[in-house]
């Protein structure tokens, strides 16, 4: 089952307590890739990168980390985006964003959009968020819509997290209009309560709710000490309760991480509350660390092999 991951990477500044930086690379879909690349599950990035040095060091960092990059555009005299992360003493974290000219923003709209739109349609699995949404005009979100729309008429799947920042929308109506639609053309949605409560107020998980039966739905309750999946799947629903942990060190990545373990186990061929468990047990074990990408020999044991198969 080969996994395409939608959006964009950006040069991280992570602020330390004493205000010194230090840089690495960030992205929420680029976090769900490589750890499913890290999983054993055949991954490509689908993004757009420029022609200098930290685009580079970005695409080799990937390569190091099994992510294959067939699908990443270069486009000369671009950049890729840039943040700053600060994380308070409880451990979450707020972002800072220059990204207006990334050259992600482009992928379904410049000169060779044609062909990454008809290699997308190929992949068995789709993967995207809200926040890989906000990088798209008007123009590149109907093109995005179209392919993802073909890749479904071929029998692929679509998986949608509501990744919501609400500084990458220049409105609010606009964003809950672009998560509307993309709940619907979803097969297997990951929803953050969180998310839903600062996009459509009370009525948050009615918007998602409505797709229940249709498609596969985890609804995530991070806000309490012990961070809850609901899974619902076909008739079937359940509330899976992550392991609590003593000490949360760093948020960063906790739902791009749960969402890589979730679609792992899926594609291994475990049901949906196994599925949430391993989830859990990898985001449990990302925010013990500093940073998005915890060091591999850090990475949990779940119950299936490298290859995708269940043991």
């Amino acid at each position: 089952m080969r996994v395409a991951c939608i959006g964009e990477c950006m040069v991280e500044l992570a602020e330390r307590p004493d205000g010194a930086l230090s840089r690495g690379f960030g992205g929420d879909t680029l976090n769900t890739a490589l750890y499913l690349a890290r999983l054993g599950v055949p991954v490509d990035y689908v993004t757009a990168l420029g022609d200098d040095p930290w685009s580079e060091e970005m695409a080799q960092a990937w390569a190091r980390e099994g992510i294959g990059l067939g699908r990443v555009r270069r486009l000369p005299g671009r950049m890729p985006g840039l943040y700053i992360i600060r994380t308070d003493a409880t451990g979450e974290r707020s972002f800072h964003y220059w990204r207006d000219s990334a050259a992600a923003r482009d992928l379904f709209t410049e000169p060779e959009a044609a062909a990454t739109r008809a290699a997308l349609e190929t992949y068995d699995v789709a993967y995207l968020s809200g926040i890989s949404l906000s990088l798209y005009g008007e123009a590149g979100r109907a093109a995005l819509g179209e392919t993802l729309a073909a890749l479904r008429a071929r029998g692929g799947r679509v998986a949608f997290d509501t990744n919501y920042r609400p500084r990458g929308w220049p409105d609010r109506e606009q964003a809950r209009a672009v998560f509307r639609d993309a709940m619907a053309a979803a097969d297997l949605i990951f929803a953050s309560v969180e998310d839903l409560d600062w996009l459509y107020g009370e009525t948050g998980e009615d918007e998602v709710l409505r797709h229940r039966g249709r498609a596969e739905i985890v609804l995530k309750e991070s806000s309490a000490r012990t961070p809850t999946a609901r899974v619902l799947h076909g008739e079937a629903e359940e509330n899976v309760a992550a392991e609590p942990v003593a000490e949360v060190v760093d948020t960063t990545a906790a739902g791009d991480s749960f969402a890589a373990g979730y679609l792992a186990a899926r594609l291994a061929g475990l049901p949906p509350r196994e599925a949430a468990v391993c989830g859990h047990r990898l985001a449990g074990a990302v925010i013990r660390h500093r940073g998005a990408v915890i060091p591999a020999s850090a990475m949990p044991t779940l119950p299936f092999g490298p290859a995708g198969e269940t043991q």
